[in-house]
């Protein structure tokens, strides 16, 4: 029997699969992100503050638990589908630990968005754009950022003591001197400190003590003669 008869009597598998659809929660998400952009005056305004909308493509603003649980099911899927539809050599493959590296986290959740929204576009533009810049340029990236440290198994992060040191009081301090300096060498700060009094010239002044009565005197209660000391104490 030929290969290709093999593969006649071989059960029926399809060529490709469809992109995955998110859930319930996240479908709901961008919902309501459409009616903020075209919907009427009044379903715009019943959305309250749109700046508070959750953005699926920006996984931290998802902040209600049911989305976040729908968020990470769909991303996973995406991420299957990526493996299996666009990468053929190992190296381009997204990781199995791709959900312990913050990076690819962000990276996944825009590229999953923007192929949701090529795939609704009643043209092929939008989708040979994702395929001719977004996904190549995601797999660079992925590439550079990981290189080999999880081609097996997932490794910790190697610029954590760098990230530690960062955050030290001494380099935390370094850096707010630094900007500190920065304010102070704005044009408004350096008018306003030349526009400050200046020091009155001269020694400073000093006061004299009655050694009688233990009085402290002024320079500007004795006036301004010179003063001659006694042993009874000041005289004018």
């Amino acid at each position: 029997m030929t290969s290709e008869q093999q593969t006649r009597r071989a059960a029926p598998t399809l060529m490709v699969f469809p992109f995955p659809v998110p859930g319930d929660h996240v479908r709901l998400a961008y919902r309501e992100l459409h009616i903020a952009i075209n919907g009427t005056e009044e379903e715009k305004k019943a959305l309250g503050n749109h700046g508070l909308l959750p953005r699926p493509w920006e996984p931290a603003t998802c902040l209600d638990p049911e989305l976040r649980h729908d968020l990470w099911e769909w991303l996973e899927d995406v991420v299957i589908w990526l493996n299996r539809e666009y990468t053929w050599d190992v190296s381009g493959l997204i990781p199995s630990c791709w959900p312990l590296h913050p990076h690819l986290v962000h990276e996944v959740a825009v590229l999953a968005d923007q192929r949701r929204r090529a795939g609704l576009a009643m043209t092929s533009d939008a989708l040979e754009e994702w395929h001719r810049y977004c996904l190549p340029a995601f797999t660079d990236r992925m590439r550079t950022r990981l290189r080999a440290h999880c081609d097996d198994e997932h490794k910790s992060w190697p610029a954590k003591p760098r990230h530690n040191e960062h955050l030290a009081d001494a380099s935390r301090q370094r850096r707010e001197n630094t900007f500190a300096h920065d304010i102070d060498a704005l044009p408004v700060n350096r008018r306003a400190r030349e526009q400050q009094p200046a020091a009155p010239a001269g020694p400073p002044r000093l006061g004299l003590v009655d050694l009688d009565t233990g009085e402290i005197h002024d320079d500007d209660e004795l006036g301004a003669q010179p003063r001659t000391r006694t042993e009874k104490g000041p005289r004018e």
